[in-house]
């Protein structure tokens, strides 16, 4: 009785799941071109193609138009409540929590942030533009708005300290919480997508929040555009 021979591609994939069990491929790591798998394993791209198919199938790993193929990453627990921290939501996670800023400046604020910061019109509003990062990989792009004049040196203390919870604190904010929170979902647009590294038009979710003090009194407008396959919103009280 003849044998049946296990086609080239599935052992193909078999090879490329043991490398990213034995954390050759680290989640979110890119995977060789097609062309640099064909001349490993000494076939055509299609046979290659084949296998990564399966790969996605699995779970094990995501196209990104444009980009390649890369490592998919388990997704993070993020708690949405009435108190949201990030550093503390990640940490608790077991992930190693990080913040890049993008951009600081003040200005005057639009009629939404007046309405959210409930200030008069014409007011000035500091924005820290900043990218929230978990094991080094972005995971939300977030916009953050602050009352000018209330927290006179926010923007520096932002810039030094990473943290505005932290950043509050110095300006006398012992605790606030979270007021509302909308959400939705959108679909990256070319920046939000090179910022997230997801490719355009891929989906994110968006949460649009107000934060108070103890006196109810708004101290942050938020905005936060999570990448879509990269966490799971969670409600918390």
């Amino acid at each position: 009785m003849t044998r049946k021979r296990t086609p080239i591609w599935h052992s193909i994939a078999s090879t490329l799941t043991e490398d990213i069990a034995e954390g050759r491929y680290g989640p979110g790591d890119k995977l060789p071109t097609e062309a640099e798998l064909s001349a490993r394993f000494g076939v055509n791209r299609h046979t290659v193609r084949h296998a990564l198919k399966s790969l996605a199938e699995n779970g094990l790993v995501h196209a990104r138009r444009g980009a390649g193929v890369f490592v998919a990453q388990v997704p993070t627990d993020y708690a949405i409540g009435k108190r949201v921290r990030f550093h503390r939501n990640i940490t608790q996670a077991g992930r190693l929590p990080g913040k890049a800023v993008l951009h600081l400046e003040t200005r005057s604020a639009d009629a939404e942030e007046c309405r959210a910061l409930d200030l008069p019109p014409g007011s000035q509003v500091h924005v820290y533009d900043g990218l929230s990062l978990v094991d080094d990989n972005p995971i939300a792009l977030f916009r953050s708005t602050f009352p000018a004049l209330r927290f006179p040196s926010l923007l520096q203390d932002l810039d030094r300290l990473r943290s505005v919870t932290e950043a509050l604190k110095e300006h006398g904010v012992a605790d606030y919480t979270r007021a509302s929170t909308r959400m939705s979902a959108k679909r990256a647009s070319a920046t939000q997508a090179l910022h997230l590294k997801i490719a355009e038009g891929d989906p994110i979710l968006r949460t649009v929040a107000v934060n108070v003090d103890t006196e109810q009194t708004p101290v942050e407008f938020g905005t936060t555009w999570f990448a879509g396959d990269r966490v799971t919103l969670t409600m918390a009280e």
